[in-house]
């Protein structure tokens, strides 16, 4: 229950729920007991059994006092009152008070319910939130190592099965008991003898279910593990799908998403017979404890009946066994919301577990805003690595004002990896990075990531309009300076073309569009942010010729009078750069403009050139 402890926090403040929900709660508890109790002046009533010490007793009106007796006798002398002057007046008196009782009761259940209502969609609302706000703080390297699809999963599925079952759980639990204890104290104040031979058997009939529910909680993690599978596969097929029938892999895909979804319905399977038996173990528990009243109940009005008073009457023991009914209720839904609370607690330890993983790259406490770069960004000495790979070793250059690096090496070297430092997706192990001579730790992120801007091979686009996707973040951008952004871009005049301009839909990961036009939508994108400090990873690596001189063309506009980090693999594209680094092992081995690198007698660099034939 630790678990829902920390969930249930989400729902504060708790006043504005509970007391409105417990308040109709024991209004209604009143009502549903008070109509189960008219059961025994009915009875007597209609059975005539009224004894002459009775009559006399209610024949008068009884004298005021705040007391369950005191409104006890007016109710009795109302109904002798009535039935003195016509039984059936009296008949219709008793009937109508159980009407209204009972539309009183679910009125005001009815209140209480939506009371906690309020509470629950309060509680999911604001766990769906914490877990999106917490996933887009989290530092880059959290999700390379998880499963898109698990994310998914709990983002999606956990969180259904909290609202779903153990919010609704939670609910019962916090309602049934006070509706219980009315009950019982009703069923005190008719036979203590018989309602503690009632509590004596009730948790005798419990154990079993207990045993029951004990493993629902391991069922429940290895279906929501196993639907985060199901949704990696799905994802991975559906952004896979030329891949995968160009290697005529359908068969091999389809097999690997049987196997998963077979082992979720075992699981499944297994969750769903433990589940179900809770209830069956509910329902026959509860027909033998009643046969052991009615037997023991029974026997004591027979007794009576032989003249040894048991204190029991009949009419009061039909009204033990009435209330005893609903008892047997709430009960039930205790039992069932036990076992989906072992479900649920499964899905809510999934969600803590990323609502506490920590946020490595976060804001130091004392961090000021970058309000403008002025002169230069320097890398000194920086090392980094994943856990224990490391990827950089004593990396040190400086990037001034308007001019560009350009980083150059074979595949996995770290290139990416200095860029993503730069806006501290990742934060350096060793060394330092600086910012006009601040280390870059000591600006806010949201103001470091301001004053950059990036374009890199992977286009990512939103399904939304052109406009929208070029303004990113900036909700009250104006057409003009979108269109402004387009056509330094070079994108103006194929967005025109578009069924309706700037305000088309370019579809899933702009899906719609080509290759170079997501892109040159890319560089408006960062055209429209008007950064200080511009990075380029790979920016026309994945485009035709045709293409990619369109998208260099509009490149060469962005990358004006800014200062730019450009990592490339053809080399045409950054000979104009004011220094190239070669990387190799996570080190720089070379450096120098593209005219100085070429002289050096076997260069890396010199060889490169030569195997693109630009040299």
């Amino acid at each position: 229950m630790k678990t829902y402890r920390r969930l249930l926090k989400f729902a504060k403040p708790y006043g504005k729920f509970v007391v409105p929900f417990f308040g109709f709660t024991l209004i209604a508890v009143f009502f549903s007991i008070f109509q189960f109790a008219l059961i025994i002046p009915l009875l007597n009533f209609l059975f005539d059994n009224q004894t002459a010490e009775s009559l006399q007793r209610y024949a008068t009106a009884p004298d005021f006092s705040f007391s369950a007796t005191y409104f006890k006798d007016l109710f009795y002398y109302q109904v002798y009152h009535l039935k003195t002057l016509n039984p059936v007046y009296a008949l219709y008196f008793i009937a109508a008070l159980i009407v209204l009782s009972v539309v009183l009761t679910n009125v005001f259940r009815y209140f209480a319910q939506r009371s906690m209502v309020s509470a629950r969609t309060l509680l999911v609302k604001r766990i769906r939130e914490a877990i999106f706000e917490k996933i887009n703080y989290l530092h880059m390297g959290y999700f390379t190592k998880e499963k898109k699809g698990d994310l998914l999963s709990r983002m999606n599925s956990d969180v259904f099965e909290i609202e779903a079952v153990a919010a609704n759980s939670l609910e019962v639990l916090f309602k049934e008991p006070y509706i219980m204890i009315g009950y019982f104290i009703a069923l005190f104040a008719i036979s203590v003898k018989l309602t503690l031979f009632t509590l004596v058997i009730i948790p005798i009939s419990a154990i079993g279910i207990a045993t029951v529910t004990k493993r629902l909680r391991k069922e429940a993690t290895d279906m929501q593990s196993s639907i985060g599978r199901l949704l990696t596969i799905i994802d991975e097929t559906l952004m896979g799908m030329r891949i995968i029938r160009s290697f005529n892999a359908t068969d091999f895909i389809v097999k690997r998403f049987s196997r998963e979804n077979d082992f979720y319905r075992k699981a499944s399977l297994q969750g769903f017979k433990r589940r179900e038996l809770a209830p069956i173990f509910s329902e026959v528990s509860g027909v033998i404890v009643v046969a052991c009243i009615l037997i023991y109940g029974g026997s004591m009005i027979l007794q009576n009946k032989a003249g040894n008073p048991s204190g029991l009457q009949a009419s009061e023991f039909i009204a033990f066994i009435a209330i005893f009914s609903q008892v047997i209720r709430p009960a039930k839904a205790m039992v069932v919301a036990l076992a989906n609370i072992q479900r649920g607690e499964a899905s809510g330890q999934r969600i803590m577990e990323i609502l506490d993983t920590k946020i490595e790259v976060a804001d130091h406490p004392d961090a000021v805003a970058l309000k403008s770069f002025d002169k230069l960004v320097e890398f000194k000495n920086v090392c980094f690595g994943y856990s224990d790979r490391p990827v950089l070793t004593d990396i040190s250059f400086t990037i001034e004002k308007g001019k560009t690096i350009a980083l150059v090496g074979p595949s996995g070297v770290g290139k990416s990896t200095i860029a993503d430092l730069l806006p501290r997706f990742y934060d350096v192990t060793g060394g330092s990075i600086s910012i006009d001579g601040k280390d870059i730790r000591e600006y806010t992120m949201e103001s470091l990531r301001s004053q950059m801007s990036f374009v890199t091979q992977d286009i990512i686009l939103f399904n939304d309009t052109i406009f929208n996707n070029i303004a990113l973040g900036k909700p009250s951008a104006s057409m003009e300076e979108v269109m402004r952004a387009a056509k330094i871009a070079n994108a103006h005049e194929f967005i025109v073309d578009t069924e309706d301009g700037y305000e088309t839909n370019i579809g899933d990961r702009g899906i719609r569009l080509s290759g170079g036009q997501r892109q040159r939508i890319s560089i408006a994108r960062a055209v429209f942010k008007n950064p200080a400090i511009l990075i380029l990873d790979e920016a026309t690596s994945a485009l035709d010729t045709e293409s990619e001189k369109s998208v260099q063309d509009a490149l060469n506009n962005l990358m004006e009078g800014r200062t730019t980090l450009v990592i490339a693999h053809r080399l045409s594209t950054i000979k104009e750069a004011d220094e190239i680094l070669i990387l190799q092992d996570g080190r720089i081995v070379e450096r120098g403009n593209h005219f100085e690198l070429i002289e050096i007698e076997e260069s890396i660099y010199k060889r490169l050139t030569l195997m693109q034939k630009i040299a």
